[in-house]
């Protein structure tokens, strides 16, 4: 803090007129209105019955924090929330807050380093921790996460007085803000503070440090208020008999988008910045702050609402962590207001984790300490694309826009990493032809370019078709030729790396085919396999895309030819005689484990498109079912709602529906399922982890049991299950360029409103009737069926 800043203190009179706002230089609270500043009057709060929440009778305890703390987020700046009255904690986090870097030399065995070193980790940015001794013996206790109004509050009586603690990350304001205030005629007093995780020295609310890959950081604090008073004391600030305080928590990296900088800004300063953002917002009253994020939060929250049918009264009543074991006994009802609010919180998360910074990882914004397991970093063979099914089924296009911004950021070096690197002589998976051209990456990739662990040639198709999807939902050409670089680059490295084979079939008639070189199905089997069908039907969905994008961007049109004739050629997968399963490898033996985790081989059935119920042979379906009922029905949270999804695609509803309440049964004596604060956890034998892709698949198949889509086709109720009879849900995202919403009753829809985001026809569907809708791009329609 420069002298300057600390001689901007309060008056005596400014304390006693107005208290103050502390840290940051002491800095005064100013009377602007809400008006003055262009802020909605009060908040548009949704109102207690009709607001959707999670309850809980008690605080988190600090050491379960992953498991209990309640997360709040921008997109960027996130934490997670303890409720305690006496000494209550936020664990903060930055998206960008990563060590490592770029990680370009191989190791001997020609796979990248793994480690924190070289790879990196994403990292906690801060604690922050407020105290008020007094408040102990507190009674009528009760911690919500509000998902309507996109905050968590913690409500208590004490002394004759009912306290309320707001917390939340305002996107518009970039700040965390802790909103302390009361309903009665006592006061708060006591101590907020903030200390970094990594060993540096907070100095008057704030501290500024830096990783030794170069990445700046820095975090703040400050509070203010109307009564009472406000100051820094020694490291702390400190509030004294506040009827209110807004206590404000800034921070942030150098990180930047641009690989020609290494991926930082060397001309940001952190510490400014955050100053800035926290000085601008200890300026304006609770009101008006809490007014602010409210309105830009449910611009997004409410583009989509569901119901599923009622809950009982006593289902209602119960507070979040008894309603999940109950659902889950054996015999119990369904508890469809529950599943509902499940679904919403998949929404609630990629709000708070993905808008405008970077993507969602294992984790997505949020940890508990520094050393997440596999770094949380983005894994590319099921866990970052999981992530991102969510955005546009959920009515929230704009949140995918962090995925693809990485990818496209991320472009230019994994493409060199893969022209020096790929054909080392000691990469196992190496192109046999000695050609490499394109791109792809490793397994895990971090923020600065970088791969780890082993390479994954897949990769660059699957991360590819998600783009690619993203499209099909809006429609945007813009869009599609910022993504074009990455589809033309990893087609052409498939061009270099498929090889000829020879197959026989049935009838003994030979014929050559194009098949992967060595590799691996994920994350089982041999690792040096041919044409797995893992690959086959990821490089058989990107050249069709490839090929779609080429005729929409009118480019290419020779590359286009090229790329089509290699899809012609392609092996796609066949039935094993032996197994009666769809074939994982070219062989009719099964090569691995029969109830594995991934689902790789099923992958042209979901996410992809190829293998659909009306189009492929009976034969071929059976095989694909025959596999799914072999994969089994219990496994991890991500592996059961990608099974969910399968079975929903098979327009099996009641088998998808036994997969989503396996994610929602309580993960107790280290199992796999939902924590108190619903994160899904992750069995790993003596411990849980947590990995929130679940969070997002599990209401994926959610909407995919009640709406599938593709261009041209809009399926409703495709996997009802019986537990969901009756309900209706809007702005459900269908690709083709269309939102819907739509009622049922008894199982059969009763009214359907098609808007165009993009789209200007297709065909809706459900059991017994079709119709098909032509509108002018941002028209819509509604009718009975």
């Amino acid at each position: 803090m420069s002298r300057d800043e600390r001689s901007t203190g309060p008056t005596r009179r400014d304390v006693l007129r107005f208290g103050a706002a502390a840290a940051l230089g002491a800095l005064p609270v100013f009377t602007a209105t809400a008006a003055a500043t262009g802020r909605p009057a009060s908040p548009a709060l949704v109102p207690d019955g009709s607001a959707t929440r999670f309850t809980y009778p008690a605080p988190a305890v600090e050491a379960k924090i992953i498991e209990q703390g309640l997360p709040i987020g921008n997109g960027r700046l996130g934490a997670l929330v303890g409720g305690d009255p006496t000494r209550d904690f936020l664990y903060l986090t930055d998206a960008t807050l990563w060590t490592g870097g770029l990680n370009d030399a191989l190791q001997d065995d020609g796979q990248f380093p793994y480690d924190e070193a070289r790879f990196g980790t994403f990292s906690l940015l801060a604690k922050v921790f407020l105290a008020l001794p007094s408040h102990t013996g507190v009674t009528g206790y009760r911690r919500e996460l509000d998902l309507s109004n996109g905050l968590v509050t913690t409500t208590y009586d004490h002394q004759g007085t009912t306290y309320r603690r707001e917390v939340y990350s305002s996107h518009p304001d970039d700040v965390v803000v802790i909103r302390l205030s009361r309903r009665g005629t006592g006061t708060h007093t006591g101590t907020v503070s903030i200390a970094g995780t990594h060993g540096e020295t907070t100095r008057n609310g704030s501290f500024t440090a830096s990783f030794g890959n170069g990445l700046k950081y820095a975090a703040t604090v400050t509070a203010a208020s109307r009564t009472g008073r406000v100051a820094v004391t020694g490291d702390q600030v400190v509030f004294t008999g506040c009827a209110e305080v807004v206590i404000v928590v800034s921070g942030g990296t150098n990180y930047t988008r641009d690989p020609a900088t290494a991926f930082k800004n060397p001309k940001a300063d952190p510490l400014a910045i955050a100053r800035d953002k926290a000085r601008a917002a200890a300026r304006e009253t609770g009101d008006a702050l809490l007014a602010t994020h409210v309105a830009d939060y449910r611009k997004l929250y409410d583009r989509m609402t569901v119901s599923l049918g009622t809950s009982t009264p006593a289902q209602k009543a119960m507070d979040t962590w008894t309603r999940l074991g109950a659902r889950a006994a054996e015999g119990s009802a369904p508890d469809p207001e529950l599943e509902a609010s499940y679904l919403q919180y998949g929404r609630y998360l990629m709000i708070s984790g993905s808008r405008g910074s970077a993507p969602l990882n294992l984790q997505g914004l949020w940890l508990s300490d520094n050393t997440p397991d596999w770094f949380s970093d983005y894994h590319t063979d099921i866990n970052v694309q999981m992530n991102y099914w969510l955005a546009d089924r959920a009515g929230l296009p704009s949140c995918f826009d962090a995925f693809a911004d990485y990818c496209v950021s991320q472009l230019s070096s994994w493409t060199t990493q893969t022209r020096r690197l790929f054909n080392d002589e000691r990469n196992g998976f190496r192109n046999r032809s000695g050609h490499v051209a394109g791109w792809t990456t490793a397994y895990s990739t971090n923020l600065y370019g970088g791969s780890g662990w082993w390479w994954h040639p897949a990769s660059n198709a699957w991360l590819c078709n998600s783009l690619w999807e993203h499209y099909e939902y809006g429609k945007d050409l813009a869009y599609l030729r910022k993504i074009y670089p990455l589809l033309k680059g990893a087609c052409e490295f498939w061009e270099a790396r498929l090889v000829w084979t020879t197959v026989t079939d049935a009838s003994g008639v030979e014929r050559r085919v194009l098949v992967n070189d060595h590799d691996w199905s994920p994350e089982h089997g041999p690792t040096d396999a041919l044409g797995t069908t893992y690959a086959q039907e990821l490089v058989w969905d990107l050249f069709e895309h490839y090929r779609q994008a080429c005729l929409l961007l009118d480019v290419d049109r020779g590359y286009w030819k090229t790329v089509g004739d290699l899809q012609l050629k392609l092996y796609l997968p066949e039935v094993s005689p032996k197994t009666g399963w769809l074939q994982e490898w070219m062989t009719p033996d099964n090569l691995g484990e029969t109830t594995h985790r991934h689902l790789s081989p099923l992958i042209g059935l979901f996410p992809g498109d190829r293998v659909r119920p009306d189009t492929v042979t009976p034969e071929l379906l059976t095989g694909v079912r025959n596999l799914l009922v072999a994969r089994g029905f219990d496994s991890f949270g991500w592996a059961c709602a990608w099974r969910a999804l399968c079975w929903a695609r098979l327009k099996e509803g009641e088998n998808a529906y036994r997969l989503v309440l396996t994610v929602l049964r309580p993960s107790v004596d280290f199992g796999n399922g939902s924590a108190a604060n619903l994160f899904d956890m992750y069995s790993f034998g003596d411990r849980t982890i947590f990995q929130i892709d679940a969070n997002f698949g599990t209401p994926s198949a959610m909407i995919e049991m009640l709406l599938h889509s593709r261009p041209g086709v809009v399926e409703l109720l495709p996997a009802l299950p019986s537990a969901w009879a009756d309900g209706r849900i809007t702005g459900v995202g269908a690709r083709g360029g269309f939102e819907v919403d739509f009622a049922w009753r008894a199982g059969r829809v009763t009214s359907v409103t098609v808007r165009s985001v993009g789209g200007t026809s297709t065909v809706v569907k459900a059991a017994g009737w079709s119709r098909a809708v032509t509108l002018k791009r941002g028209g819509s329609t509604t009718f009975s069926p």
